[in-house]
């Protein structure tokens, strides 16, 4: 099968790969979670109470450090998604309650366009029994603040000619 390799293929051997025993895997992870660095004598000593070469201590280490930074990611990705749902939905219910806003506004509005033919400045008669009563002369346009305050009963005394 020589002739179907190309010219620049090197023939290495192949290193077969070892794969790691359920226990020798189980006390790695235990040590990972107590440490997720790995110092050189505690590689040492890993690697001979697992009976593997320090290198393979040292690559499990790495591998184990990415596929954990991965997960990690993900769920900050999941939490930032969640969190961004959360806001887009109070968003929509502010926008909601904006348009309700508005046509509360726009019917306040309404109102106040049909007293202003009217035009009668403020004015306030306070009977015996403290109501208070408003009345408007010759008013160029009917001011909010004014009708406002009438409604709620403030003692309104302000003419205008």
């Amino acid at each position: 099968m020589a002739f179907l390799q190309s010219p620049n293929q090197k023939q290495t051997p192949k290193r077969l790969k070892k794969r790691l025993t359920e226990d020798q895997v189980r006390l790695l992870e235990s040590h990972f979670n107590y440490e997720m660095k790995l110092e050189p004598d505690r590689k040492i000593q890993l690697a001979r109470e697992l009976g593997l070469q320090p290198r393979q201590v040292a690559i499990w280490y790495q591998n184990k450090r990415a596929r954990w930074k991965n997960q990690t990611l993900e769920l900050d990705y999941k939490a930032l998604q969640l969190r961004l749902d959360s806001v887009a939905a109070e968003k929509r219910r502010l926008e909601r309650e904006v348009g309700r806003l508005r046509g509360e506004l726009q019917k306040a509005q309404d109102t106040i366009i049909q007293l202003n033919p009217i035009q009668l400045p403020p004015s306030t008669n306070q009977s015996s029994q403290d109501e208070v009563t408003c009345t408007w002369e010759n008013v160029g346009q009917l001011q909010v603040d004014d009708l406002f305050a009438c409604l709620m009963g403030a003692k309104v005394q302000k003419l205008q000619n």
